[in-house]
């Protein structure tokens, strides 16, 4: 479930690698006509299942499903990615209520702690720490990671769920615009997408194989 729907592109190209679309079809991203809209829109291609993008509503359709599958004696395990501004919703902190009173140890959320949102930064606006605290405190198990790490993300989430009887979370650290010193921590580039001689530096600085 990605619940942070404002990440789009992140699984067009996902789902695209998975072989439900041809990947030249991500050209038309963001495009005037294309399905592939900005935020998850459910028919934009095979294998999205619902809209998502009005923050706070991820983690509570993904609880639900966590909560069928135990209820069908199913053993799947749903994974949900939110972003650090959501966790100001009260929908999304109902659902961290719900799972544990569940014991859905079959669901695990991953948080984008990068500390930036829409209008500023997370400490700023509503701020969240004790974040890790506050999870444990509702009756979650919480491991916090680098979020760049691809072998520590790997280790998370096959290691779930991290204790039976109780729902998991990932708090994974990043940093927005990582890796492009123009762009990293810059709340301008929450919403702003690099072009021209931006999006040739970034490109440069980011490598040849991200070509």
């Amino acid at each position: 479930m990605m619940s942070k729907g404002h990440a789009a592109a992140a699984l067009y190209a996902v789902l695209a690698e998975c072989g439900f679309v041809s990947p030249s079809e991500l050209a038309s991203f963001y495009q005037d006509g294309s399905s592939l809209l900005g935020h998850v829109t459910r028919g934009a291609m095979p294998g999205i299942e619902v809209s998502t993008g009005s923050l706070g509503h991820g983690l509570p359709m993904a609880t639900g499903m966590a909560l069928g599958a135990k209820r069908d004696h199913k053993g799947y395990r749903t994974f949900c990615l939110l972003s650090d501004g959501e966790c100001d919703e009260g929908s999304t902190w109902e659902a961290v209520l719900l799972g544990a009173h569940q014991k859905l140890d079959n669901l695990i959320a991953i948080v984008d702690y990068n500390k930036i949102q829409s209008l500023g930064s997370v400490p700023d606006v509503i701020a969240l720490e004790p974040f890790a605290a506050k999870w444990r405190a509702f009756g979650w198990s919480v491991v916090e990671i680098d979020g760049h790490d691809v072998a520590a993300i790997e280790a998370a989430l096959s290691g779930a769920p991290m204790e039976e009887g109780r729902p998991s979370c990932v708090i994974a650290h990043t940093v927005k615009g990582k890796g492009v010193s123009f762009m990293e921590g810059k709340l301008l580039w929450h919403y702003r997408s690099p072009q021209g001689e931006e999006f040739e530096r970034a490109l440069a600085e980011l490598g040849d194989e991200n070509r």
